[in-house]
């Protein structure tokens, strides 16, 4: 919303923050397993960069919006990607009908601003883009943006967050330790029985009965890694059963759309999973 102010009697409209539309408008949904929160805002007094590990769907992009909202930052989100370069976070020159101008791209506009800027899955992103990090990561707190010639200092309410699954983690993606040694780290993982379920209810708005099954099924399918699949049934999909289920198709149809057949296009395994789904419901 625009503030007003009153300047020798005349009114003015003030204008908005320039982070405005990226504030969260309400509190995103989070059930704490541990003493995440408390470690999070710790890192934030403490103006140090965090490093979030665990397996896809586990509540790591929930945790961090919940944090945003929390702190009352900005949330700048960034989907890491291996075309990823330095110049899609830093900016760009561009061209318009006034001619030149410099955009900033979101890593320097949270910087610059003041925001919470999250890179999900940075493994993901090119080396250079990396790279880039290591300035804000470390007591400098600055971006060089060569291609403009400034040096951008960051504000003092700017948070770098970074997010990857280790068990995706391939030997030419791994991080390196020049940049891992500048982040603290919290490990995530899924959440114990009772928790998972009230989250899959909430979230779904389901009854505790079906959570606590769609849970028990999840906890079987990840019982299948060591048996070929790369990964178990996720909070996420088993948030997406219920929601189905919610709308009116049938359990069992629910688990094979949202759980059975996205996991795994193995034959073998996919019939393991559609047996685990069957035994399940």
């Amino acid at each position: 919303m625009l503030a007003t102010a009153e300047i020798q009697g005349a009114p003015r409209v003030a204008q908005a923050h320039p982070l405005h539309a990226w504030r969260l408008r309400s509190e995103p949904y989070y059930q704490p397993v541990g003493n995440e929160i408390e470690a999070f805002e710790a890192a934030h007094k403490a103006h140090l960069p965090v490093m979030i590990k665990g397996p896809t769907g586990c509540g790591k992009t929930r945790f961090v919006e919940h944090m945003a909202w929390r702190l009352g930052l900005p949330l700048v989100t960034v989907a890491c990607h291996e075309d990823l370069t330095a110049g899609d976070l830093a900016g760009r020159w561009l061209l318009d009908a006034q001619g030149m101008r410099w955009q900033d791209g979101p890593l320097a506009l949270a910087a610059r601003h003041g925001a919470l800027c999250y890179l999900d899955e940075l493994v993901e992103a090119r080396s250079d883009a990396t790279v880039l990090l290591h300035p804000l990561a470390d007591t400098r707190q600055v971006l060089p943006l060569e291609r403009c010639g400034e040096l951008l200092h960051a504000h003092p309410d700017f948070r770098l967050v970074v997010s990857y699954n280790p068990g995706y983690q391939a030997a030419h993606k791994a991080l390196k330790p020049s940049t891992r040694q500048r982040f603290t780290a919290l490990t995530f993982d899924y959440p114990a029985v009772a928790v998972e379920a009230a989250i899959v209810a909430q979230e779904a708005g389901v009854d505790a009965a079906l959570a606590e099954r769609l849970v028990a099924l999840g906890h079987r399918t990840r019982q299948l890694q060591t048996h070929g699949l790369e990964e178990g049934a996720s909070t996420r999909m088993l948030v997406h059963a219920a929601a189905l289920v919610r709308a009116g198709l049938a359990s069992r149809a629910a688990c094979l759309q949202a759980i059975a057949v996205p996991l795994s296009d193995d034959p073998d395994i996919a019939a393991a999973l559609q047996g685990v789904v069957h035994a399940s419901f």
